[in-house]
């Protein structure tokens, strides 16, 4: 069966229930949407490098969570003009002929969350996450460091930034991926008061960090371990290729790894 960019667009989007379909950044970035794929390429983000393995595997569409052009809505032209960066890659896609089409508010709207599943997954965290909210985690108590180590091991990570104390018992975790913001992080801390940890993506260290040492210092002991936007998210990008398989049988789709945005010296 021939699917066109749209055809898979319409079919993952009549999976989600109550999608938005408005006023979303679920949109195509460039690329016709009438274009026969030849496969897919699910991805965190489209680097220049997601660009080019997308090219070997013979894939034309590539689903992305995050901004092509550096830009929640992918309109950087409103303030950045002829810029050279964005020109080239622009450029490349259209050379290339591939597609690209955000799959983000609406992943996240799925229930359960796929990016969250993708992450519980990775983590083998399943068996402690909550039944009513799936960004709560309840396990045996463990030490931040134990935690921190566990955390490096999973996702190769040579460090891994935390505040608190590395003998402080953990066993309620909240996991916020992303970069849902400082005033997000401090609002689920204050709803969720029995949680000793959270585990976030992005963070902002003057709202978040600073609660967190306040919290700390009047009695309750709070840890905060921050992974990093793309480790924090890309693992639901991959779980998208089990998910997605089934409905478009026989189109190949990879999932393309990206390396984490920072290395320490």
């Amino acid at each position: 069966m021939d699917y066109s960019v749209q055809k898979i667009i319409d079919t993952i989007m009549d999976a989600v229930p109550q999608g938005i379909r408005n006023d979303t950044v679920d949109t195509l970035k460039c690329g016709d949407p009438n274009m026969k794929v030849t496969g897919i390429v699910s991805t965190f983000i489209v680097t220049m490098d997601v660009i080019k393995k997308a090219e070997s595997l013979g894939a034309n569409f590539i689903i992305t969570h995050e901004p092509t052009f550096y830009d929640h809505r992918d309109d950087v032209e409103k303030w950045l003009k002829d810029d050279p960066v964005v020109a080239k890659k622009k450029k490349m896609l259209e050379k290339k002929n591939i597609a690209v089409w955000r799959f983000h508010d609406n992943w996240h709207r799925y229930n359960p969350d796929g990016i969250v599943t993708g992450m519980a997954h990775k983590l083998g965290w399943e068996k402690y996450q909550g039944a009513v909210n799936q960004q709560l985690f309840i396990r045996d108590p463990i030490t931040l460091k134990q935690l921190a180590e566990e955390l490096k091991k999973t996702f190769n990570m040579k460090t891994i930034r935390v505040i608190g104390r590395p003998e402080h018992k953990i066993s309620r975790i909240g996991l916020t991926v992303g970069a849902y913001g400082g005033e997000y992080q401090v609002k689920f801390l204050s709803k969720h008061s029995d949680v000793d940890a959270l585990v976030c993506g992005e963070t902002v260290e003057w709202q978040t960090g600073e609660y967190v040492r306040d919290a700390t210092f009047q009695g309750r002991e709070i840890s905060l371990i921050i992974l990093g936007h793309v480790l924090s998210e890309q693992e639901g990008m991959n779980y998208l290729v089990e998910w997605l398989k089934p409905k478009v049988p026989g189109l190949p789709i990879h999932y393309v790894e990206v390396p984490d945005l920072f290395t320490f010296l």
